[in-house]
């Protein structure tokens, strides 16, 4: 289904690009159309805020991932932020404090609001951007998809989806023949 969400991305913050589908696409595909969408999101990436999810929070929601897009296509494609780019970034930076707690395994706090989700979903992709992991990511190749995603092995050429390393392969096979020809 298409509107089924991509969790498979390598990280939150990517998963989160991923709520809008074939993003340069005559169609694109928006996962995350409403308030209801956006708290099964939020509930997938173990970040359900103690208050309730509301309008403007989806509306932040779809802020964020736009601010996040081209940082990270920037970051992949090696093209230099601009500083209105950093500056939509940080107004997301929010300090919101995580308290940890042991249980089966190590937990952490809910976070109180839908705006300190989108903090930690902030911190992680600054993380990600300003260190060492933005050299594991990769954006793919299919013109109406340009997917960012984590590939720390460095192997991957398609994003996770089967439909474009599918397009890709018939793609290149068709390039074949006809260079053979």
């Amino acid at each position: 289904m298409s509107d089924d969400f991509r969790l498979d991305m390598g990280a939150p913050w990517l998963n989160l690009l991923a709520t809008r589908g074939r993003h340069f696409g005559p169609r694109p595909v928006e996962r995350i159309p409403t308030v209801e969408r956006l708290r099964d999101w939020l509930a997938l990436a173990e970040l359900t805020p103690l208050a309730p999810v509301t309008g403007p929070d989806l509306d932040a929601a779809h802020r964020l991932r736009e601010t996040l897009r081209p940082l990270a296509l920037g970051a992949v494609d090696g093209v230099a932020p601009e500083p209105d780019q950093v500056r939509a970034l940080t107004a997301f930076l929010a300090p919101e404090p995580v308290h940890l707690a042991a249980f089966d395994r190590l937990h952490r706090s809910a976070p109180p609001t839908a705006s300190d989700a989108w903090a930690r979903l902030a911190h992680q992709a600054a993380d990600w951007l300003t260190g060492p992991l933005r050299g594991d990511l990769r954006a793919c190749p299919e013109q109406d998809c340009r997917g960012v995603f984590a590939d720390p092995g460095g192997r991957r050429r398609w994003c996770p989806s089967p439909a474009c390393a599918s397009r890709g392969r018939v793609r290149a096979l068709r390039e074949r023949r006809r260079a053979e020809s």
